[in-house]
């Protein structure tokens, strides 16, 4: 039984990829630490490892004796990262520096997999943003190992069932309000969280290495018609819109980073997200997975986002 290492395994996305990799066969490795929440990590199948990323020579040596105990993962995939936090400095350490740590181990170690997957993100594309910029620095590392048998993932917007963040928009255009960033029409575009799980696997199975694959359903929306879709998923007729003018959103994404490190918690509104909010063009090319993996999107958005409300519904979220 070939065997496989997540990281990042009890945030939303490294739960579904742990799900589709027990659904492979594989013998799963969740690499969690040890304050994470494992509700969602409780099939009795699934081995459990704390890697030290903090600490390189403790990484390391946790790595060989992994590997003399148990021999090396076949499939790595990286899922560990930030998307948001109080120190913008902590993008790069985490996103970048801690995935040229673990790459780093696992030369040393000669526990080098058959495949290593980095789950990147589109931002990386467009590197306006410190979280962009560390994603794009730690592909940038990998790019520059010669033979090291990568691939780098860029989802889109994820969603789906255990997400937080489009959960609060869901909840506001469910209390009739749609607030819009400007007045220029956005392009979004979206993966629904078993789509991407299941990309990844296929190209695990596949002969490609050392490429980047944008990830999405291959469909364009505006963001009036995802209010409308989500309007018709929720059940609600009718919603207030409300345009806020970029400068005033801005100013508010300011004082919420603020406010965050006053109460020492992490704002989903701050000015890394506002830029990201700002950007009118998220659109992809997925052409180049398709044609590699054979991958095409089960869900597309109406089917997705109405299988997470319903998830959201049962479980007392929404």
């Amino acid at each position: 039984m070939k065997k496989i290492l997540i990281t990042g395994a009890g945030g939303f996305i490294g739960s579904f990829l742990v799900e589709e990799a027990l659904k492979s066969g594989l013998q799963v490795w969740a690499g969690v630490r040890s304050t994470t929440n494992r509700e969602y990590l409780r099939d009795e199948r699934i081995a459990f490892i704390d890697l030290n990323f903090a600490d390189k020579a403790r990484l390391t040596e946790q790595l060989s004796d992994h590997a003399a105990r148990f021999g090396r993962w076949d499939y790595i995939v990286h899922n560990a990262g930030v998307t948001k936090c109080l120190n913008p400095a902590d993008f790069e350490k985490i996103n970048y520096l801690y995935t040229r740590r673990l790459v780093e181990s696992l030369l040393e170690t000669r526990m080098i997999p058959e495949k290593f997957i980095l789950m990147s993100s589109l931002s990386a594309a467009f590197p306006e943003t410190a979280y962009g910029r560390s994603k794009r620095k730690a592909e940038q590392f990998l790019e520059m190992q010669t033979g090291f048998p990568f691939l780098i993932f860029r989802p889109t917007g994820v969603y789906g069932p255990r997400d937080k963040d489009y959960l609060l928009l869901l909840k506001t255009i469910k209390s009739g309000l749609d607030i819009a960033a400007g007045f220029t029409p956005q392009k979004l575009t979206f993966i629904y969280v078993k789509d991407l799980a299941k990309a990844v696997f296929l190209t695990l199975q596949s002969p490609v290495f050392r490429k980047t694959y944008s990830v999405a359903d291959g469909d364009v929306y505006s963001d009036k018609e995802f209010t409308r879709i989500a309007k018709e998923v929720l059940g609600k007729k009718r919603v207030i819109q409300v345009h806020i003018p970029l400068f005033i959103l801005k100013i508010a994404s300011a004082m919420a980073e603020a406010f965050s490190r006053l109460s020492r918690k992490p704002s989903t509104l701050n000015r890394d997200k506002y830029k990201i909010v700002k950007r009118r063009d998220w659109t992809c090319d997925t052409s180049p997975l398709e044609q590699d993996s054979g991958f095409r999107a089960t869900y597309r958005l109406p089917q997705g986002l109405q299988e997470t409300v319903d998830w959201y519904r049962s479980n007392g979220w929404l």
